[in-house]
């Protein structure tokens, strides 16, 4: 099996031991995105929506490294701080998924990275590959 690492200076530097995305066929493994802005490694926002904007950015600028678009991904999960935040969740994915939206899950944890209050990672299928 060959893997293609997928890698991109628009979305966060993978640090530690995992990269960006990993492509194997037309399949692309994208890692979890926190709201790290990539040129400064900061969060982007203590605000929920904003921080959801950030993630989805990142996730992205990783899809059209890899040759796709967010509208490419298939199945989305998704790790919230706090579940009551899910309906805000949902408003900003209308603004960066179109129909038919991935399959996703959505689950409430006890803490993520730096404190933030969402991260996602994604499966994406690619066409002309």
């Amino acid at each position: 099996m060959k893997r293609h690492v997928i890698q991109t200076d628009n979305a966060p530097a993978a640090i530690g031991t995992y990269s960006q995305a990993i492509q194997v066929k037309d399949t692309v493994y994208i890692s979890g995105q926190i709201p790290l802005d990539p040129k400064t490694s900061e969060i982007t926002d203590d605000d929920f929506e904003g921080q959801v904007h950030q993630v989805f950015r990142n996730l992205a600028a990783i899809c059209k490294a890899a040759g796709g678009s967010i509208d490419d991904i298939v199945k989305l999960n998704l790790y919230l701080t706090d579940l009551d935040q899910f309906a805000k969740l949902n408003l900003v994915m209308q603004e960066h998924f179109k129909a038919p939206f991935p399959a996703r899950a959505a689950v409430e944890v006890s803490a993520l990275p730096k404190g933030v209050q969402v991260e996602a990672d994604a499966v994406l299928v690619l066409e002309n590959v």
